[in-house]
């Protein structure tokens, strides 16, 4: 039984919501003194997202490591809104920009160490096909899936990314967090309280580093499944564009790319925007769109497939940013 369905809150959970943003992006947030990594004011997130769209972030801090990621959110006492950045995969970053401290996490967290015990150590900042390729060397199975997920440690974690029939929660064995106030826990995975695509990491945590489970496998047979995931995602998902990975929720009992399509949703447009005529549950930027644009489209697909159907679709793709 998790302490959530005990009817105990963990400390972790309480009190670390951000508060506010400053007024004046321009004025920094803390004393920078003895801050080792990079902060740039008002600085555009467009070209660190896949949509390549949207606004920019009131500050936007690359930490050198993570004592440097530790002192700075410690320095800002959970007074401002704190939110991590990955690859940007699933994410639509709204126009109006993202207020307060974005977190980049650069190559110090992007580490990935395979153990005798079949155990993967990886940064929060480590893709999935680097930590699935970490795993395939070390003759360690049952990671291959990850592979197939667009995104990094810090991301799939939070979120329990999954594909191809696995998703993270069979396979965590715990995560480094760090909270908004810059404390530092250690989460096993039982306390994310994990259901499909949603942990009770709340917000403005990064996950910074994490421990997968895997077993004894043959490097070769290791290769060969992951090669199939990348030509099954290749030959179905739109990769080679401006996209955002999966964009709803399959509901129970439903493919949400079937709705879509059953909806009359195939290659629908609104401005610059455009459902994939590839593979129905991707929305794409077909060259000029506004992040407006996306998410736009992603309502009025939203509000067809329920006319159609009576199933109301959630959105798996991150929508963060002002309104």
């Amino acid at each position: 039984m998790s302490r959530a369905q005990a009817g105990e809150v963990p400390r972790w959970r309480l009190g670390s919501a951000p508060t506010s943003a400053i007024e004046e992006p321009s004025v920094a947030p803390i004393s920078t003194r003895g801050i080792r990594g990079k902060l740039t004011a008002d600085a555009p997130l467009a070209p660190y997202v896949w949509f390549k769209t949207g606004g920019h972030a009131d500050w936007l801090f690359e930490p050198a490591d993570l004592e440097d990621l530790k002192e700075f959110l410690s320095r800002l006492e959970g007074e401002m809104p704190v939110m991590a950045l990955g690859l940007g995969s699933n994410m639509i970053v709204r126009d109006s920009g993202v207020p307060g401290v974005v977190i980049r996490l650069g190559k110090a967290f992007a580490t990935v160490e395979a153990r005798r015990d079949k155990v993967i150590e990886c940064g929060g900042g480590a893709s999935g096909i680097l930590v699935s390729s970490k795993a395939r060397d070390a003759g360690i199975a049952g990671l291959e899936f990850l592979r197939g997920i667009p995104g990094t440690v810090g991301g799939f974690v939070r979120m329990n990314g999954g594909a191809y029939g696995r998703e993270v929660a069979d396979v965590l064995i715990d995560c480094d967090v760090i909270l908004p106030t810059g404390e530092f826990v250690t989460l096993p995975a039982r306390d994310l309280d994990y259901s499909y695509r949603h942990s009770v990491l709340p917000e403005g945590a990064i996950v910074v580093a994490a421990r997968f489970q895997g077993r004894e496998g043959i490097p070769a047979e290791i290769g060969e499944e992951m090669d199939r995931i990348a030509a099954a995602r290749e030959a179905s998902q739109p990769l080679r564009t401006k996209t955002g990975g999966s964009t709803f929720k399959n509901p129970l009992g439903h493919k949400a790319w079937q709705l879509v399509d059953e909806a009359g949703c195939r290659g629908l447009k609104l401005g610059g925007a455009m459902v994939s005529d590839k593979h129905t549950n991707f929305l794409i930027n077909t060259g000029d769109a506004t992040s407006a644009d996306i998410e736009s489209l992603g309502e009025e697909v939203r509000r067809r497939v329920y006319e159609k159907s009576g199933i109301t679709l959630e959105w798996e793709i991150q929508r963060v940013g002002r309104p």
